[in-house]
């Protein structure tokens, strides 16, 4: 296991509990917790231990509450591009996961860390949460992939207005409009996020991927070309061991014991 500074990283019963561990800056991104996160999804990915992860925020103000401004403000051009490229790489890493990764959201999930919790699969916000993409009030954009996953996930008119009016939106409001899948009250978050999460893994691991990846892959093709990819995929499930444990548990009416294979 690899040793980080900024992030934190715990596994039980086949789920690892990711938090961004900078509460004294609430849990801002700089270019070292943004680095790794990426270190940490990776060794997450090669962890025959791990089916599922949960990202939060240490401390109960702040899942993530945008990027470290004092190191934004230092940049140019060049950097500012970089800096954007290297977010985009690890949340991207986190959006192709063929293991299911929930946002665990306590508190301001905004900027950075909204853009965090929309690369996430699924979002499930504490009462208390707040999200929101204020980049345009500090003369920018959201740069780690907001202006692409945040329509696709509430709509073109939604996105935009956020975006445009960098209002903030409270947990209710975002499950009203998708954002979030889930409003708890901040003391039943880590719970369940973690009975969400194990719903989900008594379910074929190989497929729960593969799912994953055809939704997210399917929204960037055409209708054609991800039905193809779906058909293709459909069908090389048709090989694994899991589908044949899958049905026959069904058939038998028992539980199913899946391998991953």
């Amino acid at each position: 296991m690899a040793e980080y500074s900024n992030v934190k990283l715990e596994v039980q019963d086949r789920i690892a509990t990711l938090s961004v561990n900078r509460p004294d800056k609430l849990n801002a991104l700089n270019e070292q917790t943004i680095r790794e996160l990426g270190q940490a999804v990776e060794e997450i990915a090669g962890r025959d231990d791990v089916g599922g992860v949960i990202l939060t925020g240490v401390g109960e103000k702040a899942f993530v509450a945008g990027a470290d401004i004092a190191e934004l403000a230092k940049m140019g051009p060049v950097d500012g591009i970089e800096v954007s490229r290297l977010g985009q790489r690890v949340f991207r890493s986190i959006e192709l996961s063929r293991k299911p990764v929930i946002a665990a959201v306590n508190g301001f999930a905004l900027g950075g860390g909204c853009e965090l919790a929309l690369a996430c699969h699924l979002r499930v916000a504490s009462e208390s949460a707040k999200f929101g993409l204020p980049e345009v009030k500090l003369g920018i954009i959201p740069g780690y992939g907001g202006t692409l996953r945040l329509p696709r996930i509430v709509g073109k008119g939604r996105a935009l207005e956020l975006m445009l009016t960098a209002d903030m939106i409270d947990a209710q409001e975002a499950y009203r409009i998708g954002l979030a899948n889930k409003v708890v009250p901040l003391a039943e978050l880590m719970d369940a996020a973690r009975a969400m999460m194990k719903g989900i893994l008594k379910n074929g691991p190989v497929a729960l991927g593969l799912a994953i990846e055809c939704a997210t892959r399917g929204m960037e093709m055409s209708v054609d070309d991800g039905l193809a990819l779906e058909s293709n995929l459909f069908g090389l499930l048709a090989s694994t061991t899991d589908m044949r444990e899958g049905m026959t548990a069904f058939l038998e009416k028992r539980r199913a014991e899946f391998t991953g294979r």
